[in-house]
């Protein structure tokens, strides 16, 4: 079985797949990647199932030995990746000869950059997942972000057709040579960006907020304070005014709730969100635009534009088309 060495972890690197839903009642998050479109897009350019697990690497990227060859891509923010001292863009796939060290560096973009390697990153599951849960030290490479001298194996490369019933194929499966490059088509990549005005429905307390609580909320800019983390995002901006929010009774939350905290400051809950919260909450993020939150980083500014709750689906549904849309991964 192949592995990867790890020359350095960059700042927090983990490993991730898309999460371990339905584990809420026991108070467990679902975790899974940050930007989970992503981490299936890199799998679906390396060959593999688009939810086989990852690395997720934040702001700054690692350094990573291949004593094997291997196929791979990056997807996510662009954190100016070399190999063999040649640059490596992201949202394409590369072979990787034996001995190689893939070096990535501080980020040119967003918050997170994604490495896919083809047959996955093979770790224990927890719960059904791969995904590392940081606050409870559960699942990924022993609960924790990687360190210098981690040794993380590759999981078996799908196989084809052809190699199943045993004939010759010349695949990028196997060897780094017969590998040929695969892109996310420019128009794709376009529509599926990370948004900066990010779309949301009423939240389950958006009726204790006034007009004028309202009026705040949906016509300011908020800017990601340094506090945001896999947990959630608090921002700063303009407070939603004494008497719109505090406390209530503690109830079940979801991801991309947004809660008006004490002080009037908006916190957006994340993947490894607290399962319950005391904080009324304004609005919710659209499950097409959770994916943006991944890629925001401190000091980045949003807005927010209120949809209809029928809107929402149809939206995620658009999303979904176009994930599994044949044109959305050619051939270089």
């Amino acid at each position: 079985m192949s592995a990867i060495e790890v020359l350095a972890p960059g700042l927090l690197t983990t490993v991730q797949d898309l999460g371990r839903e339905g584990f809420g009642p026991m108070g467990v998050s679902p975790s899974g990647a940050a930007d989970p479109i992503a981490l299936r897009i890199g799998n679906r350019l390396v060959g593999n199932a688009e939810g086989a697990a990852g690395l997720e690497m934040t702001l700054l990227g690692g350094s990573f030995l291949f004593p094997e060859p291997a196929v791979a891509a990056l997807t996510g923010s662009d954190f100016g990746a070399t190999l063999d001292n040649a640059a490596i863009p992201p949202w394409t796939s590369f072979a990787v000869k034996a001995g190689l060290a893939l070096k990535l560096g501080p980020t040119r973009s967003g918050a997170r950059c994604y490495l896919c390697v083809r047959g996955g990153i093979a770790v224990e599951p927890f719960l059904g997942s791969a995904s590392t849960h940081l606050l409870s030290g559960l699942g990924g490479h022993q609960g924790r972000a990687l360190r210098k001298g981690d040794v993380l194996k590759i999981g078996n490369a799908p196989q084809t057709g052809q190699q199943r019933t045993g004939k010759r194929a010349c695949s990028a499966a196997n060897t780094h040579e017969s590998h040929r490059a695969r892109k996310v088509a420019p128009k794709a990549l376009a529509h599926l960006g990370p948004r900066k005005v990010l779309r949301v429905t009423p939240g389950p307390q958006s009726d204790w907020f006034p007009k004028a609580a309202k009026k705040i909320f949906y016509s300011s800019a908020y800017r990601v304070s340094e506090e945001a983390n896999r947990m959630g995002l608090r921002l700063q901006g303009p407070a939603i005014p004494e008497g719109a929010h505090g406390g209530m009774i503690s109830e079940g939350v979801s991801l991309g709730a947004i809660q008006i905290a004490a002080g009037g400051m908006p916190i957006i809950l994340f993947v490894e969100q607290q399962t319950t919260g005391g904080y009324a909450k304004m609005a919710n993020v659209i499950a097409a635009d959770l994916s943006s939150l991944g890629q925001l980083r401190p000091r980045d500014e949003v807005r927010f534009e209120l949809v209809e709750f029928k809107s929402a689906p149809k939206l995620l549904i658009e999303q979904e088309k176009l994930l599994a849309s044949d044109d959305l991964v050619v051939e270089t």
